[in-house]
């Protein structure tokens, strides 16, 4: 659904707005819309230890232009801040202050990513927990005071260094127009597997995409999000299956001839779901995107068993019932990826979908509990959980309802399908294998709507 506010306040009601003090979201930089001038301009690498220097000289053979300290009067595309020597809060103080100081000369849609070791209570003194911990607290922070589309974000690193393959990749999403709607989160680098990607390799697409040679699975493909990410997996390189109810069979098929897939009509509920998603690839998965989901709103005084059961066979037990199946048999790939829809419903909880949200915090625990059996198979599983994005669903909110979700997100707007189908074709790539068991929230920072 179009943002008329959003058009206005960038065109005849910029001078309004301002004046007023009204909301001034931008339009964001997306893959494919981001200008020339904003990826041509440089990145400030912040850090007083070597991984500062090393990172540096990364960006720098991937043709990105790097400042070690701010030019006056330079703008910067993004500002990276590398804490992995941090041991004590004090450390934090010189380079905290030097991202504070470059912040005024951050491009609009630029980037501040912090990179540091993951909070580990268990493992770490008090100190060294105090000051991993502060750190996502000052990363959430500074992405609520970024303006003009710009995000912040961060990676943690979980018993690994910043030469792991997904670390780059994590990178290279973040500061790329394909994370365009994730600010205030964490990407956690728990492991060394996964491909190392180049930035080029990254942002390519077709036979040259992160995903070439890749057959990827999509539930829920007909329409909205699901038709987004199967489009997007297929702009990577994948060779995509769409899989929808007969219902949609006809949407289902305009998708599928759109970008070249294959269509598969099937209830996911069904106890031979499973068989008929392996018959159509005629081997093992290599990809397979958890997408499809309904609701059936109704406050729990009010809610009877179909409105609750219906919810939680497609959202959660379809899942489980596939993933065990295709496990069972052997038919998950060497290195297969899975990633599933979860909601920021999920974790905060929203009135009148306790079914909803009790299917989507299943998903996230779902994710959580099956990383070990992935890791084992080289391979990984994650989930991602969209906010307020501006689909069929979201249109049918009362009007004062839709505006208030908009404008409460950090960058002020709903997303857009894209911005949730970016999230699950990086988290798909070979670069992210070593990100496993975890859930990325894409909403603006927020945690409104379903």
């Amino acid at each position: 659904m179009k943002d008329t506010y959003l058009s206005l306040v960038n065109g005849p009601l910029k001078q309004v707005a301002k004046t007023l003090g009204l909301p001034q979201p931008v339009e964001l930089n997306r893959f494919g819309s981001t200008p020339a001038s904003y990826e041509n301009k440089p990145v400030l690498v912040l850090g007083t230890g070597p991984g500062a220097q090393g990172l540096a000289d990364q960006l720098l053979e991937n043709g990105l232009e790097v400042r070690r300290n701010a030019q006056t009067g330079e703008k910067l595309r993004a500002i990276i801040a590398v804490l992995d020597d941090a041991q004590s809060p004090a450390d934090l103080s010189p380079v905290v202050l030097e991202i504070g100081a470059a912040l005024r000369s951050l491009a609009a849609c630029g980037r501040v990513v912090t990179i540091s070791t993951a909070p580990d209570p268990q493992n770490q003194t008090p100190e060294q927990a105090a000051t991993t911990q502060g750190i996502t607290g000052f990363t959430r922070s500074v992405a609520h005071e970024m303006r003009a589309g710009a995000t912040a974000n961060g990676i943690l690193l979980d018993g690994v260094d910043l030469a792991a393959p997904s670390v780059a990749a994590a990178l290279w999403f973040l500061l790329s127009g394909k994370s365009a709607y994730v600010s205030g989160q964490f990407l956690t680098v728990s492991s060394d597997a996964g491909q190392r990607l180049s930035l080029n390799e990254f942002m390519s697409t077709g036979d040259a995409g992160p995903l070439a040679g890749r057959t990827a699975v999509v539930t829920g493909a007909a329409r909205g999000i699901g038709a987004a990410i199967a489009e997007n997996l297929a702009r990577d390189g994948a060779c995509v299956i769409g899989v929808d109810m007969p219902q949609a069979g006809q949407a289902l098929a305009q998708v599928m001839n759109r970008i070249g897939g294959k269509s598969l009509q099937l209830d996911i509920t069904a106890a031979d779901a499973p068989d008929k998603i392996t018959e159509a690839l005629g081997g093992s998965v290599d990809i397979l995107i958890h997408n499809a989901g309904i609701t059936r709103d109704k406050m729990l005084a009010n809610m009877d068993a179909a409105k609750w059961d219906s919810v939680i066979a497609v959202n959660i037990a379809a899942q489980t019932m596939i993933n065990a199946r295709l496990a069972e048999k052997g038919l998950f790939a060497d290195g297969a990826q899975v990633v599933s829809l979860a909601s920021t419903s999920g974790i905060a909880g929203n009135r009148g979908q306790t079914n909803y949200a009790t299917s989507k915090a299943g998903v996230i625990g779902l994710t959580a509990a099956s990383a070990e059996d992935f890791a084992a198979r080289g391979g990984a599983i994650n989930a991602v959980a969209p906010g307020f994005i501006e689909t069929d669903m979201t249109a049918k909110m009362p009007t004062l309802t839709r505006q208030v979700a908009r404008r409460l997100s950090s960058l002020q707007q709903g997303g857009q399908p894209i911005d949730v189908a970016e999230a699950i074709a990086f988290l798909s790539s070979s670069g992210a294998r070593g990100i496993n068991g975890q859930t990325l929230r894409v909403c603006g920072q927020n945690m409104v709507g379903a």
